[in-house]
């Protein structure tokens, strides 16, 4: 990958990272859609800093604030792709174990808190598992060694414990976040099938062909509103979207107890 093909927030969000965390930061690569299958229209860029102590709230806040200029905001036409930007302490992944524990996140749809003055807290996190697993697989050293050499292999058994305690709260989220909470659920069951983590849309494209007719439609319109090809509006789909739910929770589900 050239830095040509590097988004712009990543190389800011290097910058920023570099001049709040100094000594403190060991690795930071960027991982997710720009570096498998490349960005669509609503990727966000998913950046992930490796530190090798904890941070101290003073730390967390100036991070933050730092951030959220250079990340554009949800339903902004500026430009500016989202960011999400995690932060995880070395010691507490290496050597592995679970659940993962993240020192920051930084995603859009904290901004509401962040700018309130609500800084999160470091926190156990089930779902960072599933992240790790993917960034240590496919990313690209924008800072340090690469993630492979920093972090510890994350165990197949972990992710799939991490997607059945992940998936209640996915689900929770579904009201006007449809898209991605369908897309996400067509990405775990293929994981739970194949131990594979896919981008999203090429989940939901192995997804399709296993869907009854009227389920596949459903699924498709969110691919497509993916990758910029169909403006989704889930207003009175509400049926057909909690058909398609239920039927995948089952299928996922299903690889639980095996």
């Amino acid at each position: 990958m050239t830095n040509e093909e590097i988004p712009r927030e990543a190389f800011d969000a290097l910058r920023i990272a570099k001049n709040v965390l100094g000594s403190k930061l060991v690795g930071m690569s960027l991982y997710g859609s720009a570096v498998s299958g490349g960005l669509r229209i609503n990727s966000d860029v998913d950046v992930l800093a490796v530190v090798n102590q904890q941070l101290s709230e003073a730390t967390r806040r100036k991070l933050t604030e730092r951030l959220m200029p250079i990340s554009g905001k949800i339903g902004d036409e500026k430009g500016m792709r989202y960011l999400e930007f995690i932060v995880i302490n070395k010691e507490d992944s290496v050597p592995w174990q679970y659940p993962p524990r993240n020192e920051l996140i930084y995603g859009e749809w904290l901004r509401s808190e962040f700018e309130n003055g609500q800084i999160p807290k470091p926190i156990f996190d089930p779902d960072l598992a599933i992240v790790l697993a993917q960034a240590r697989e496919h990313s690209v050293s924008l800072f340090g060694p690469d993630l492979s050499t920093i972090l510890d292999p994350i165990p197949v058994t972990d992710i799939q414990k991490a997607i059945k305690e992940s998936l209640p709260e996915l689900i929770d989220d579904l009201k006007g976040d449809e898209r991605n909470v369908l897309l996400t659920l067509a990405r775990m069951w293929q994981t739970m099938a194949e131990n594979a983590i896919s981008p999203k849309d090429v989940a939901a494209q192995w997804a399709i062909p296993k869907l009854p007719k009227q389920q596949a439609k459903v699924l498709d319109i969110a691919k497509k509103a993916y990758l910029g090809e169909y403006d989704d509006d889930w207003d009175g789909m509400e049926a057909e979207v909690m058909s398609l739910v239920n039927h995948m929770r089952g299928k996922i589900e299903a690889y639980f107890d095996i």
